[in-house]
């Protein structure tokens, strides 16, 4: 069971979202506007937070904006519109994936349910020398930790599942669906702007810290960058 915030102005789709998460077996709270939604972040500290995009007192995005200036809680982001924009835009402030009005309660669920999944993988405890190392960066998959020359990076799930199949394989180039099904799980239907928007932020975070550990392969995708 994880604890849920779902956050949307409209008091129909609210009662839609939360019967079918307390169906699957979480608990939720929720909050009607942006404000509501980081004061109730604040007081319970959800697992996984689901939130409408067009809001008063704070928008979506700017709770998410937020929300990413202290914490990698796994966002998941409802729009009322179709709009590419909105979506990259969500994502590369730091949201983990999308829905789009209408939706089916059952969908949502599965997306919820796979996004959680990505959180449990990253933070499941495992062996002490279970580490990728690559140079000056080092992820630690027992503590859910990346640092690059010992200066904490903080990555959201789906960040840290990217540079995880990066660093698996450093030589590897993969493709943008090699990195949709490692960060994803198959059959998720994940374009490939959104990947690059992941990756940008990725850099954003490295640059942050003096570094740049993502090299792209014109035309193929990305592979972790050779260090000297």
């Amino acid at each position: 069971m994880a604890h849920i915030l779902v956050a949307d102005d409209d008091a129909h789709i609210r009662e839609i979202v939360s019967f079918a998460l307390e169906r699957a077996g979480h608990r939720v709270r929720e909050a009607r506007d942006g404000r509501e939604a980081l004061a109730a972040f604040e007081q319970e500290a959800p697992d996984l937070v689901v939130l409408d995009i067009v809001m008063p007192e704070e928008d979506g995005l700017d709770v998410c904006r937020r929300i990413r200036e202290h914490s990698a809680v796994p966002i998941l982001f409802l729009s009322s519109r179709d709009d590419e924009l909105d979506r990259v835009l969500g994502l590369e402030l730091g949201g983990d994936d999308y829905v789009t009005k209408p939706f089916s309660p059952r969908e949502l669920v599965a997306r919820v349910k796979a996004m959680l999944r990505r959180a449990t993988v990253t933070t499941a405890p495992r062996a002490p020398s279970d580490l990728l190392r690559h140079g000056a960066l080092t992820l630690d998959l027992e503590r859910y930790r990346c640092t690059w020359s010992e200066l904490d990076v903080v990555l959201s799930a789906t960040e840290f599942m990217l540079l995880r199949a990066l660093l698996t394989t450093p030589q590897r180039v993969f493709s943008r669906s090699d990195l949709v099904e490692r960060a994803y799980g198959h059959g998720h239907h994940i374009t490939e702007r959104t990947i690059d928007s992941h990756i940008r932020r990725i850099r954003k975070k490295f640059a942050a810290v003096g570094a740049d550990p993502v090299e792209t392969v014109y035309g193929i995708g990305y592979r972790i960058r050779e260090h000297h």
